[in-house]
């Protein structure tokens, strides 16, 4: 990830708008596309009737059902990037991606709905920095709330890029298009109708990814003959790398394609990242906020986790594919040159090597859903952030109700025009999923053990919360930073000098939290704890959380967790 990639933005944007066109869409194609923009359009529209309240806009009035909010936490997480970026990151490091939608995801989702999700539901807050601001005041609210504003602007940036290149490598569409039609038609759907129009559109999107994305792995195992006809093509090409066990190869830093360690994924992935993005992202924790009841946002991540499992075989499954059956060799992005493909690349390669007319027009629809999914999830977790946790909170108390909802129509355009300039930032990267990384351990780790402590530690105090914030948010800025100047850094915080990028950043994270977490405690120490009576509805042990054993045991959450928990260590066994 060199910083110098800064400094060659003109060359990179140019590589990125030169045509290289390998399909044309057919009329069928054609209409197919025209017939999804006019289908959200029309959905947001209709929907702009329903949301005349700050509740409406932002928090699409708390009357979705636990499905509706179940399949819409997961779609607003199924973006381009998660299309583009894990396809990448399959071919770049194997199988060793699925660990991000596994152990990455699952207990993280079931976590936030059995034990976090009645303090988000039960203390009635707008966000996730709002709950910040209940539990330790004004000062760590703000902190979260501008880092998570810088973090989701830097986000949508990326979902602009994989939509370009997607658009530049099989159509040869200009860029500025490509962006500008998506982007746009994004703002307008959510200025009109807000979370409530998202939501209902990333419903809709979920299943549009599905049917398209599905024709790839479909193919792609009738051409290679089946799982183990692949295992065998990846082995033959690539007799030096382990590219299809989970686990195996993870008992020494140089015996797998990430230069990783089983500790790295458990604690860095696993737990600190994984539990950071699923339980304190508001980009995904507002859309289980949407929740008609609290039995409902408990309900709706473990929903989701049982979608989220079966998510690879879309996601990283084209990219195995690309490994067995793409016959040039893709390389990073920094690395590209004339007529050479890129990780990027091998989803929109390995779409054009499969899909003709009609299916490449489904296929494209698929991923302009994936990116419009992602970016509305963005732009409306960015709206109801700057309005009710900055504007409201730092800039203009006490306006009405109509003011803040204007202000949430308006930022929500300026979020998207900001987005745009964000998308230069990817070409410095590997890959794009080494960038999304990156972020996370720098603004998603050190806030989870700032929300943890915060719910289960009844003697945190608010000093605390904000000093171990910024002290966790700082030193992963600066451990990046080291690596950047100095690459020998490396052997320091990945423990080993073969670690790649993923490596690096998922003990990045694990460091950055645990600084987080050892500030907030000697604080606290320090410090005057809140009386008890103030953290009714914040806490463990200060909360009354309502009973459901009048609930038949199959209708309980605890119970679904549970089916959900064995069929992931399942997977986990049959894909070691």
């Amino acid at each position: 990830m060199p910083l110098n990639g800064l400094t060659n933005l003109p060359a990179l944007f140019a590589a990125v708008t030169a045509p290289e066109k390998l399909l044309s869409l057919s009329p069928v194609d054609l209409l197919i596309i025209v017939l999804y923009f006019a289908m959200v359009l029309g959905i947001g529209w209709y929907l702009k009737r329903f949301t005349k309240t700050g509740e409406d806009f932002f928090l699409a009035g708390r009357d979705m059902s636990a499905w509706i909010a179940g399949l819409s936490f997961v779609a607003a997480n199924l973006g381009s990037l998660e299309l583009m970026g894990w396809a990448a990151s399959a071919y770049q490091y194997g199988i060793l991606a699925t660990h991000w939608y596994w152990i990455g995801a699952i207990p993280a989702m079931l976590f936030l709905g059995i034990v976090m999700m009645p303090f988000y539901y039960i203390s009635k807050t707008h966000s996730v920095p709002g709950y910040l601001q209940l539990r330790f005041g004004e000062s760590a609210r703000g902190l979260s709330a501008i880092c998570f504003a810088i973090m989701t602007i830097l986000m949508s940036g990326i979902n602009m890029y994989s939509m370009a290149l997607v658009m530049k490598i099989i159509l040869g569409w200009d860029i500025h298009f490509s962006i500008w039609i998506s982007s746009l038609t994004v703002a307008v759907y959510v200025v009109l109708g807000g979370l409530l129009s998202a939501i209902f559109n990333e419903v809709l999107q979920f299943f549009l990814i599905w049917l398209g994305a599905l024709l790839i792995p479909i193919i792609g195992l009738t051409e290679t003959g089946g799982w183990d006809g692949m295992v065998h093509r990846i082995a033959h090409r690539f007799p030096a790398q382990d590219f299809t066990h989970l686990w195996a190869g993870l008992g020494s830093f140089t015996s797998n394609p990430m230069g990783i360690q089983w500790t790295g994924i458990v604690f860095g992935l696993g737990f600190v990242i994984s539990f950071g993005y699923w339980t304190t992202d508001f980009l995904v924790v507002q859309r289980v906020l949407a929740a008609k009841d609290l039995r409902s946002a408990k309900m709706a991540p473990i929903i989701g986790s049982f979608f989220k499992m079966a998510l690879p075989l879309i996601v990283i499954l084209p990219g195995l594919l690309g490994l067995a059956v793409l016959p040039e060799h893709l390389v990073g992005e920094s690395q590209a040159g004339p007529g050479v493909h890129t990780y990027n690349e091998v989803l929109p390669l390995m779409l054009a090597r499969y899909c003709g007319p009609g299916l490449l027009g489904l296929g494209i629809t698929a991923l302009i859903a994936g990116f419009m999914s992602g970016m509305a999830g963005n732009v409306s977790a960015f709206a109801t952030v700057w309005t009710y946790d900055i504007y409201r909170a730092f800039i203009r108390k006490g306006a009405s109700d109509k003011h803040y909802v204007d202000m949430g129509r308006w930022c929500t355009i300026l979020g998207v025009l900001v987005s745009i300039g964000t998308a230069y930032l990817v070409m410095q990267f590997l890959s794009i999923m080494d960038y999304v990384q990156a972020l996370f351990s720098i603004f998603i780790a050190p806030l989870f053990g700032t929300v943890i402590l915060g719910m289960l530690w009844k003697r945190a105090t608010p000093a605390a919360g904000f000093w171990g914030l910024l002290a966790g948010t700082l030193s992963s800025i600066g451990m990046f930073l080291w690596v950047e100047f100095d690459p020998s850094a490396l052997r320091y915080i990945a423990l080993s000098p073969h670690a790649k990028d993923m490596a690096e950043n998922m003990y990045r994270a694990l460091w950055s939290w645990i600084i987080c977490v050892i500030v907030t405690v000697v604080v606290s120490l320090m410090t005057r704890p809140k009386p008890e009576t103030e953290l009714a509805g914040l806490v463990y042990g200060a909360t009354e959380i309502p009973s459901e054993g009048h609930l038949p045991l199959y209708q309980r959450p605890i119970f679904l967790a549970g089916i959900v928990l064995v069929i992931f260590v399942i997977l986990n066994v049959i894909f070691w």
